[in-house]
């Protein structure tokens, strides 16, 4: 089901000129800063009430709401939102010592077919729109009690359901909303992007500049093993991948994370373990190690911890930056696409 109407948040700062047609300046700042609060129409106190009857036919004034909150005993949160249409996405709110982090989603579903994900269970439904992916910040900030000027959420990760760069258009317009000045302002070097490695996009990405921790779905250290992983390096190989990497930090001087799930007897062994150090050695590179959220439907478990150890231990004699990421939201179901597979299987929407 496509929108009947656009979301107030779907529209840029410079966007919101166009809404506004033939009205004074300052009312352009007064609907953005509603916008950017997440404010609902009835809460809009500052607009004369002709200029609100008139957005409610147009436009909804927001683009999500909450439908369940999951809170994990580690305190993170798992949200299940609703969009406009019926449609349903899920992030994660994780609360850090250096700040605390929204995972958003960016499509509805996902097309790459992951072979340990569950957002591509169910294929693509469509993609968001930049509105609908600020629109997560924008309302877990509010549930938090934070404001543009103290603001609760600080660090943003596109590593929900759905593959950030297969949406560009969308993703980049939303990096730009989420760090405007005049919105959230959030640093772009306070956003990470993760991607299962559309080469094309990352090179356009990287002449755009901007500086963003791009996060690689690696998953594997050969174009065999990967191949079995994850269905897009077949398109795109560990060649192509690995020179896209090197001109993102030449063009934006910013370190790339290589995301690497441990896979029991799939990517775990020490073997695997070198062939990853021989393919990193030298870039300027980090390598985040996650132990695997099962997923009944996919049939695949976790390393062991002697295994990961092991992985490690090689990592490190190899002088290869790494760390076992800390894994939340696991008695939520915290791995991407995993509450919304649940939600859609079970009916439990709507």
């Amino acid at each position: 089901m496509s929108h009947i109407k656009a979301n107030l948040a779907d529209f840029d700062y410079e966007e919101m000129s166009d809404i506004l047609s033939g009205m004074k300046p300052f009312r352009k700042d007064q609907l953005f800063d509603a916008v950017t609060q997440f404010k609902s129409y009835e809460e809009v106190t500052n607009l004369p009430k002709s200029i609100i009857e008139n957005l409610k036919e147009k436009y909804y004034d927001r683009a999500l709401r909450v439908e369940k909150i999951f809170d994990s005993k580690d305190k993170s949160q798992k949200y299940l939102f609703a969009l406009n249409d019926m449609n349903i996405i899920e992030g994660v709110y994780m609360p850090h010592n250096y700040g605390d982090t929204l995972c958003v989603s960016t499509q509805v579903g996902c097309r790459m077919g992951c072979a340990f994900c569950a957002s591509g269970l169910n294929g693509l439904v469509r993609n968001l729109t930049a509105g609908e992916i600020l629109s997560q910040v924008l309302c877990v900030n509010r549930l938090k009690g934070g404001t543009k000027k103290s603001r609760a959420i600080t660090n943003v990760t596109l590593m929900g359901s759905g593959e950030p760069l297969d949406n560009f258009e969308n993703t980049v317009k939303f990096l730009k909303m989420v760090s405007h000045p005049k919105g959230l302002n959030i640093s772009l070097r306070n956003v990470s992007l993760s991607t299962c490695g559309i080469v094309p996009r990352i090179i356009e990405l990287a002449d755009m500049g901007l500086q963003v921790t791009l996060s690689i779905s690696l998953h594997a250290p050969t174009d065999k093993k990967r191949n079995e992983i994850m269905p897009i390096n077949k398109a795109y190989g560990l060649f192509g991948l690995i020179e896209a990497v090197k001109y993102y930090f030449a063009k934006t001087k910013r370190r790339v994370i290589f995301e690497y799930t441990l896979i029991d007897n799939k990517n775990d062994d020490k073997e695997s373990a070198e062939e990853l150090s021989k393919l990193v050695k030298g870039l300027p590179c980090h390598i985040n190690l996650i132990n695997l959220n099962p997923i009944k439907e996919k049939g695949l478990k976790a390393a062991n911890s002697g295994r990961v150890k092991e992985f490690m231990d090689i990592l490190d004699k190899n002088n290869i930056s790494n760390t076992l990421r800390r894994s939340m939201g696991a008695d939520i179901e915290g791995a991407c696409g995993q509450l919304r597979n649940s939600y859609v299987k079970e009916g439990s929407f709507y």
